[in-house]
Parts: structure tokens; C-alpha cells; sequence
């Protein structure tokens, strides 16, 4: 790799948790106290995955490891460590290793914990491998909600766990809190998230409850019998939120995030800005831009794709399988892992830069983001569109840059479709 290799994510899945939250649509397996996980063979698999994607990856540049799940906390630290060091001597072997970013920067590593399965010596360890970043799922500060949310853990856990997080010397930590939720006021949210900040924390990811299909929440919901807040409240409770931590000189970069300044989620900057990542591990989704090594063919009919998202198999079992016998250098298509691929044209990724980018509190160079994709941005039903909006207070233009005012980021998903 040079200097002039391209900025890339990696993303590793670990499938397993204690419980499954209703509300929950990640791929996650629930495995009862009796049934023990084979941590080593699962990270005997990863590490074969690593190396059958590596010549796909040629070209980029890992600036960010994330471990998400599932429950990345249970994963024993010696073997998380295994897969850590693989990436950095697989996907950042050019000398520098996991120790720097492009603007010299350390890389980060993050790992989501839940408070069920994290204390200081368990952070010790994991900063002992080489994690730098913890992402606590605590969601909430009040036993009843937090049994409403099917948690396990109670409202002094989670505070323990961050206690126990921010003494191990881990660099950076966050915490995720959930707002909306039934009977609660804007005022009790904004009270959770202030506790929260108050343990010293530096970032801290706020997201609004939504209910999803396929989910025991969903079904309730479905069936009418799942309590759910009013729309009212749910936006007085962002508003309260976002005033409270701003308040505490938290930057409200991204929807459902803040960040003392430098503190923000660099993984997930990266999703937000349309940069590649390689997903490793059971259901793992990974992106890769036509060019790099063979990872991206042509459509069928000649016409080229611009990339490709593969998706690997859902089910653990045959994820460890697909990777004893897994095509060397493929991503997508018959590589032996995925499950799934979709090749993804320009106006495509087009449409997905204006969806994540308007996430954050600058937005988008739509322009820019045009030409780097090679098709017209303006075009004539989407200037129509952003008049439409920019007279309603939904978006700010400033020549080709387009962002959505802060008041109006309730409405970023119906403002973002209305601009595809």
C-alpha cells in the first residue's frame, strides 16, 4: 500500500449474545448458558476470511476496525486480539501497521460492549489487544425502561460498566442511550443523556426507539399491544436531547450522535461519507468500488458496475465452512462466503451519498459527489425537489453544498428520499 491507497473501514461481526433485545434486528443468536461458543474457531474463520479477501482489498487503506454484533463483549479477548492482529498484518501491511491514519492519526479500533459482559478487567484486556475505542450499550438509566427494552442488565450496571470502561485506559469512550420510549417526557430524556455525560463520557450516540418488522417489538406493534410514544413527545425529546448535550459543548454532528471535538465515531464517518469497508464474519456486509483487485466484475450484459455490496452467510455454521474452501480474492458472487451481492451502478450510490450524507451536520458537495461518480447531480426533478424543500425550512443550499437545518433533522429520511 502507499500514501495514495484509498481510505477504508473494516467491519467484524461477532453473532453472539446472551439475549435478544426486542426491538433488535441485527443478525444475533441468543445461546443459553449451557451452550458454549467456540471462540477460537470462530476466529480460526475470520482470519481464513481475511485472507481470502485480502487481494480484493489491494489498493485501500484500513484506517478503522469496528467490532459490532451481536455482543463483540463476550468475544474472549485473546481471540478478538487474533483477528485485531491479522487485520493489521493482512489489510495495513505497509509498514505502518495499525499505528497511524492518513493524517497520522491512530487508527481506530472500536468494540460494542454491553454492560452484561464488560468491567475494568475485561477493557484492560481488550485494550491489551489493541482496542483503543469501547461503544457501550447501555440505552438507558432507569430499571424500567431498561426492562421494557428486555436489557439485562439494571440502571447501576450500566453505570459500572462505564466506570469500569473509562478507569482501564481505554482512550475513547461512547455510550448508546435510546429516547421515545413510552411514558417518557422530553424532560426525563434530557435528563438521562446529562447522567450519562456527567461520567466523563465523550461521545454519545441518542437514538429514538423505532420499531422494525421481524422483531418481537414489530410483532406487538403488528398486533396492537406494544405502548408506544406520540410523535409530539418523541420530537420534543430530540429537541431536549440535542439542547442538553450542546449544551455540555457536545457537537451534534451527525443525527443521532455527538462528540466533544475530535471525539467523533471515525467508523462511521466513514459509512456517512460513502467510503469503502470490508465486512468479515458471520451476515457481515462489506462495499468495494469497481478497481480494486478482481473484487468487482462487470454486470452480465458489459454494462460496469461501480461496486458491489456482498453479504456473507447468515447462519454461523456455514459462515466457518464457507471459509475453509473460500475463492482467494473475490468479494460477491461465488467467493464461497457471501450469501449475497449487489452490484451497484452510479446513480445508486449517488442516491445512497445524499441518504448518508445528509445525516451529518454539514452535509453533502452534491456536485463533487457527482463527478467523482460521473453522472449530473442537479439534475432537473431534483432541483425541483430541493426548491420545494429549501422553501420549507427543510434543507440549506450554499452553491452545490446541501445540508438540513438542525430543527428539521426529524424529517431527514422523508427530506433525503424526496431528493433521490
Amino acid at each position: 500500500m502507499t500514501e495514495e491507497s484509498a481510505r477504508a473501514g473494516v467491519y467484524v461481526h461477532f453473532p453472539y449474545c446472551l439475549s435478544k433485545c426486542p426491538y433488535c434486528d441485527f443478525v444475533s443468536y441468543a445461546l443459553p448458558p449451557e451452550q458454549r461458543v467456540d471462540h477460537t474457531a470462530y476466529a480460526d474463520a475470520v482470519i481464513r476470511e481475511i485472507e481470502a479477501r485480502a487481494p480484493a482489498f489491494s489498493g485501500r487503506r484500513a484506517e478503522t476496525v469496528f467490532f459490532g454484533g451481536g455482543t463483540p463483549s463476550l468475544w474472549a479477548p485473546r481471540e478478538l486480539g487474533r483477528v485485531l492482529a491479522n487485520v493489521r498484518d493482512v489489510l495495513c501491511g505497509d509498514g505502518r501497521g495499525l499505528g497511524s491514519d492518513a493524517s497520522g492519526a491512530g487508527i481506530e479500533v472500536t468494540v460494542e460492549c454491553n454492560p452484561t459482559s464488560l468491567d475494568e478487567d475485561r477493557a484492560r484486556a481488550l485494550a491489551d489487544a489493541g482496542v483503543n475505542r469501547l461503544s457501550i450499550g447501555v440505552q438507558s438509566l432507569r430499571d424500567e425502561r431498561l426492562r421494557h427494552l428486555g436489557r439485562l442488565h439494571d440502571a447501576k450496571g450500566a453505570r459500572e460498566a462505564v466506570r469500569g470502561a473509562m478507569r482501564s485506559g481505554i482512550a475513547r469512550v461512547s455510550a448508546d442511550l435510546i429516547f421515545g420510549l413510552p411514558g417518557q417526557s422530553a424532560a426525563e430524556a434530557r435528563e438521562e443523556a446529562l447522567e450519562l455525560a456527567d461520567l466523563g463520557l465523550t461521545h454519545l450516540s441518542c437514538y429514538q426507539l423505532t420499531i422494525e418488522p421481524g422483531t418481537r417489538f414489530g410483532e406487538l406493534a403488528r398486533r396492537g399491544r406494544l405502548p408506544l410514544a406520540d410523535d409530539g413527545t418523541v420530537a420534543e425529546a430530540f429537541l431536549a436531547v440535542d439542547d442538553a448535550l450542546s449544551g455540555l459543548g457536545f457537537r451534534h454532528y451527525e443525527v443521532s450522535n455527538f462528540a466533544k471535538p475530535g471525539q467523533e465515531a471515525r467508523h462511521n464517518l466513514g459509512y456517512w461519507r460513502g467510503d469503502e469497508y470490508l465486512g468479515l464474519g458471520c451476515a457481515a456486509f462489506g462495499f468495494l468500488r469497481t478497481g480494486g483487485g478482481d473484487a468487482v466484475r462487470g454486470r452480465p450484459d458489459g454494462e460496469s458496475a461501480r461496486g458491489v455490496r456482498y453479504r456473507n452467510a447468515v447462519l454461523p455454521e456455514r459462515f466457518v465452512e464457507g471459509t475453509r474452501t473460500a475463492r482467494r480474492g473475490a468479494a460477491g458472487d461465488d467467493d464461497g462466503i457471501s450469501e449475497a451481492t449487489e452490484r451497484l451502478d452510479a446513480e445508486t450510490l449517488l442516491r445512497e451519498r445524499i441518504m448518508l450524507g445528509l445525516r451529518m451536520e454539514g452535509g453533502l458537495d452534491l456536485d463533487a459527489a457527482a463527478r467523482a461518480l460521473g453522472v449530473p447531480g442537479w439534475t432537473e426533478e431534483r432541483t425541483r425537489a430541493a426548491a420545494w424543500l429549501e422553501q420549507r425550512g427543510r434543507i440549506v443550499r450554499t452553491a452545490a453544498r446541501v445540508s438540513i437545518p438542525r430543527p428539521a433533522w426529524l424529517w431527514t429520511d422523508d427530506t433525503a428520499a424526496r431528493l433521490f
